[in-house]
């Protein structure tokens, strides 16, 4: 495809200067709801501008580190002001680049405005303990210090929100930063990167470099210099990444997959129960990590609950995310397209039922993007691919439980453990449930999407490694060690 005049070129923030890539070369971000439509053009970079980065981090963390904390925070403050102030542009953006609806993409720059100033909060919160000594002239305390040079490596899915609180939480921290975001979705996150340069950010405290996980990313995980690494994607490459890391001791942490089990009891409120459904498995076309991706539903209740879901499903509007009441709009690229018709293709074979959608959209306009029909089947059994692997589309899977313990145990018999929920108005049942899940965290009658900034977010399982959670007031561990100090006023 031929570069546009007028499309913009994207550019690598490193130090206090923006550059393009050490190697000359250039790829170009389309819109997946009209591919016609050119976005920007980013740099492919390589080993050596990951190397350059590195270096200025490295001499903005002696300053930045020892900055006094609150002050710290101010930074992320302004920068969550500049952004809320702009927020209609950057929900445009997110529709344009990712083919979020407008209400996904409101909620996700809503989303990201809270997190950076809840961790902005934190900043004043960096505390430690202080402990009683068997010296009677000693004063002992602990304090948090941070780790270093750390890298961020962020999903195409969320890609405002989920970078938005990794390197808040990094500046409250101390830290300084080196910024890699998806090459499918670089340029809403170059506009982050402005906010904070905006804001008057030392150089070198946030430095952007884009291009592709096999250069960037590994250049990013083989630095010894950096200390620590925040990874958000799938499974795959997490675990890649860990390897690498995993060589030279460095600190990991990563967000992954999901399959999360949606289950229905049969005294659920069943309007509810399918507009949550909907919500958390056709929102942002499913294309998010907690996702609805299995309704379990008892056999009571099963024919009236699905019923009424297709009948919701197949009143959803489809298409364009610029176009008013569009519900649902494209998946991210053709590679995912065919990925999720293909697990399509799968359930039919191990004979799942198709209830509705099922196929690719192509009428009018719709052939130069990347939509899916939202899809539902039934009588799906634990054994099948669609309910063990992670679809990352629109594609929901109805399973029918005899009783409420064969849908508990059907609910954690995957290798995930991300999100939940339970649709109950039993209580003693509603917390038997979030007694027994096997979940980082989980929901009673709400979707399986719902978090807030101030509570930890991550999984277990095959979900997470590192065992540290994001957001909440643990973020700040992963960023930070603990310094113990011992004190003897005399020096005697």
């Amino acid at each position: 495809m031929a570069i546009s005049e007028k499309t913009k070129v994207y550019q690598n923030l490193i130090g206090e200067n923006w550059t393009l890539s050490s190697t000359g070369n250039t790829f170009i971000v389309n819109n997946p709801a009209d591919t016609r439509m050119e976005l920007g053009i980013c740099q492919q970079s390589s080993e050596q501008d990951v190397q350059e980065a590195v270096e200025e981090a490295k001499k903005a963390l002696i300053t930045w580190k020892t900055e006094a904390a609150p002050e710290r925070g101010q930074y992320i403050l302004r920068a969550a002001s500049y952004l809320e102030e702009r927020s209609e542009e950057f929900i445009k953006q997110l529709i344009l680049e990712v083919g979020k609806s407008y209400a996904d993409a409101k909620a996700e720059v809503i989303r990201s405005v809270r997190a950076m100033r809840y961790l902005a909060g934190e900043a004043e919160r960096l505390t430690g303990e202080t402990i009683p000594s068997w010296d009677k002239e000693i004063i002992g305390y602990t304090k948090k210090e941070a780790i270093g040079v750390v890298g961020i490596i962020t999903p195409w899915n969320v890609p405002l929100g989920i970078a938005a609180w990794k390197i808040a939480t990094a500046l409250t921290c101390g830290c300084t930063v080196i910024f890699k975001p998806s090459s499918q979705t670089p340029l809403v996150s170059s506009w982050l990167v402005k906010a904070y340069r905006e804001t008057g950010l030392p150089p070198g405290v946030l430095n952007f470099v884009t291009g592709p996980g096999s250069a960037v990313g590994n250049a990013i995980a083989n630095h010894s210099d950096i200390k620590a690494i925040s990874f958000t994607g799938s499974n795959g490459v997490g675990l890649g990444i860990n390897q690498l890391i995993a060589k030279r001791g460095a600190r990991f942490q990563a967000e992954m997959g999901g399959k999360n089990p949606f289950v229905v009891l049969e005294d659920a409120d069943l309007e509810l129960a399918t507009d949550h459904a909907i919500a958390g498995g056709f929102g942002e076309s499913g294309q998010r990590c907690t996702a609805t991706s299995r309704i379990i539903v008892l056999k009571d209740i099963a024919e009236e609950f699905i019923s009424l879901l297709k009948q919701k499903v197949e009143s959803m509007k489809v298409g364009n995310p610029l176009l008013e009441g569009t519900q649902m709009g494209p998946v991210i690229d053709q590679g995912s397209m065919e990925s999720v018709l293909e697990y399509i293709e799968i359930a039919k074979k191990e004979n799942g039922i198709l209830v509705t959608g099922g196929k690719r959209l192509t009428e009018g306009d719709l052939a130069f993007g990347y939509f899916v029909a939202p899809t539902v089947f039934r009588n799906i059994t634990p054994d099948m691919t669609i309910a063990q692997e992670e679809i990352f589309g629109p594609v929901i899977a109805v399973m029918i439980a005899k009783d409420y313990d064969q849908a508990l145990e059907w609910a954690n018999n995957v290798e995930y453990g991300l999100s939940s929920t339970v649709y109950t108005n039993d209580l003693e049942k509603a917390m038997k449930f979030v007694n027994r899940i096997e979940a980082g965290f989980t929901h009673v009658n709400m979707p399986t999407t719902y978090s807030e900034p101030q509570f930890p977010f991550g999984g277990i399982k095959g979900t997470g490694i590192g065992g540290f959670r994001e957001v909440g007031s643990t973020a700040v561990d992963f960023y930070t060690e603990y310094k113990t100090v011992y004190i003897k006023p005399h020096g005697k």
